[in-house]
C-alpha cells in the first residue's frame, strides 16, 4: 500500500493493500478501495462508497458525494458501488444514490473524461464513454458501449440504450434506443451509430438488418405498435430483439426519440 502522508483516511475504511493513494486525498468512513486502485491528488471519495479492483480516480474528482438534491437528508444515503477498470479524469463527479435501494451502480471499463457527472440513482453498463461536462441527471440509465460527446445532457429518468452515439452539446430529453446516433436540441435520432457498430464487431450484414429495421419503426408510416410487430415477423434476430425490447420496456415515461422528424405514438 502507498499512501501519501498528507491523505486523511477514515480508521473504518477498507484499504485493499494494494491500493495507491496521492496527496491531500480523503477517503472517509465506510469506504471501500478494491485491489489495485489508483486514486490520484485531491480526490474525494465519501457516502461508503464501493470500489471494485482497477479502477483509477485522477485529481480532484469526488465520488459518493450528496447529491444534488434539494430534498436529501443524509439519512437517506443510499449506495454507490462502482465496478471494476474505470477511469475517472480530472473533477469527474458521481453522487450517491438517493431514492432507490439499489442507489448508484456503475459497471466495468467505464471512461470518464474531466468535469462529467453522474447524477443520483443513475444505472449505467460497462465500456461506456462520457467526453468532458457530460451529464446524467438522476434516474439515467445507460446500457453498454454508448459515447457521449462533450456537453451531453441527460434529462432525469431517461434510458440511453447500447452502443449509441450521441452528439456534442446535446439535450437528451427522451429515450434513445439502441444503436442510434443522435444529435441536436433537442436530441433527434438521425441513423444509425455505424462507427460504434463496427468497432463492436457487427458486420455489414447485421449493421443492414439493423437499418432495416429502425426503417421500417420510424419511416414506414405505421403505428409504432404494427411496425414492431412487422420488424419482429421481418427480421428476426438478436438485434431486433434487442431494440423491441428497449422500446417495449418504456419504462422511463420520457417516450422514444424522434427519428428525423416526429412519428405517430
Amino acid at each position: 500500500m502507498s499512501i501519501h502522508p498528507t491523505a486523511i483516511i477514515a480508521a473504518d475504511a477498507e484499504i485493499h493493500p494494494s491500493v495507491t493513494i496521492g496527496p491531500y486525498s480523503i477517503i472517509e468512513a465506510g469506504v471501500q478501495l478494491g485491489e489495485g486502485c489508483v486514486i490520484d491528488s485531491h480526490v474525494l471519495i465519501s457516502g461508503a462508497a464501493q470500489l471494485g479492483p482497477g479502477n483509477r480516480v485522477c485529481h480532484g474528482a469526488t465520488l459518493g458525494t450528496e447529491p444534488q438534491d434539494i430534498g436529501f437528508r443524509p439519512e437517506h444515503s443510499k449506495p454507490l458501488i462502482i465496478g471494476a477498470h474505470n477511469h475517472f479524469k480530472e473533477c469527474v463527479n458521481i453522487s450517491r444514490g438517493i431514492k432507490t435501494d439499489a442507489g448508484t451502480r456503475i459497471g466495468d471499463h467505464n471512461y470518464l473524461m474531466a468535469f462529467s457527472h453522474i447524477g443520483h440513482d443513475c444505472l449505467v453498463g460497462n465500456h461506456n464513454t462520457l467526453a468532458n461536462t457530460a451529464t446524467l441527471a438522476g434516474h439515467v440509465s445507460l446500457g453498454d458501449g454508448n459515447f457521449l460527446a462533450g456537453h451531453v445532457a441527460v434529462h432525469q429518468f431517461c434510458r440511453i440504450g447500447d452502443l449509441c452515439m450521441i452528439g456534442g452539446i446535446t439535450g437528451v430529453a427522451q429515450d434513445i434506443p439502441p444503436f442510434a446516433l443522435a444529435n441536436g436540441q433537442r436530441a433527434r435520432i438521425l441513423g444509425l451509430n455505424t462507427v460504434g457498430l463496427r468497432r463492436a464487431g457487427f458486420d455489414s450484414k447485421a449493421r443492414g438488418h439493423i437499418k432495416a429495421v429502425y426503417r421500417l419503426l420510424f419511416r414506414s408510416g405505421l403505428r409504432l405498435s404494427q411496425a414492431m410487430e412487422e420488424a419482429a415477423a421481418a427480421y428476426p434476430g438478436a438485434e431486433t430483439e434487442r431494440i423491441l425490447a428497449f422500446i417495449r420496456a418504456g419504462d422511463s415515461g420520457r417516450g422514444i426519440a424522434a427519428f428525423g422528424g416526429e412519428r405517430k405514438p
